[in-house]
């Protein structure tokens, strides 16, 4: 089972734990220190991923970093993380949190990548496709530049992309002709 599945699941049971609890916005608040705490500290991530470190120790560090900053739910839930062997999930957990919790607040987020910054009316077309798909009329677009692209845009939403950059087509039309180099003969 991937690694993202895995903390898609772990992020849910946690998730529901907290709101059955009444502690969902704090469990929210953790979530957001750990992500961001990953985000900005690799040798953290790499120790969460290294099969070699034992998972106490794991726990210890993690205790170390976040005890007394965290609620007692998410020190628990490292603990129970760490025991079935998943360190290396908790990279994930926090992004799948955040995924499930603007869902549950009938939020979405979705990502678009462009070559240049975004028009007002393909921002706006792109909204609506995300509203569409969704259902959710409360959308927000994470908007984000990749010259490589060319043109076109890249949109992410939850686990489904759809990707219509030219480069994407341009890498289409090379492997046709890389498949059948006598189909496409020129006149």
């Amino acid at each position: 089972m991937s690694e993202q599945r895995v903390a898609s699941r772990y992020a849910k049971s946690l998730l529901d734990l907290a709101e059955e609890r009444g502690t969902l916005e704090q469990v929210k608040q953790d979530m957001d220190l750990f992500r961001k705490t990953l985000e900005q500290n690799r040798d953290l991530r790499l120790l969460l991923r290294n099969p070699i470190v034992k998972h106490d120790k794991k726990l210890a560090i993690l205790k170390a970093i976040f005890g007394g900053k965290v609620s007692d739910i998410t020190e628990k839930f490292f603990s129970i993380v760490t025991q079935h062997n998943r360190e290396s999930a908790l990279e994930w957990v926090a992004t799948e949190f955040q995924s499930q919790y603007d869902l549950l607040r009938g939020m979405q987020v979705a990502q678009v990548t462009t070559a240049t910054p975004l028009a007002p009316a393909l921002r706006e077309q792109l909204n609506t496709i995300v509203r569409e798909q969704s259902g959710l009329q409360n959308v927000t677009l994470q908007e984000s530049v990749d010259e490589s692209l060319i043109g076109g845009f890249i949109l992410r939403v939850g686990d489904r992309q759809l990707d219509e950059s030219v480069r994407n087509s341009l890498r289409k039309l090379r492997n046709s002709f890389k498949e059948n180099p006598y189909q496409h003969h020129i006149n």
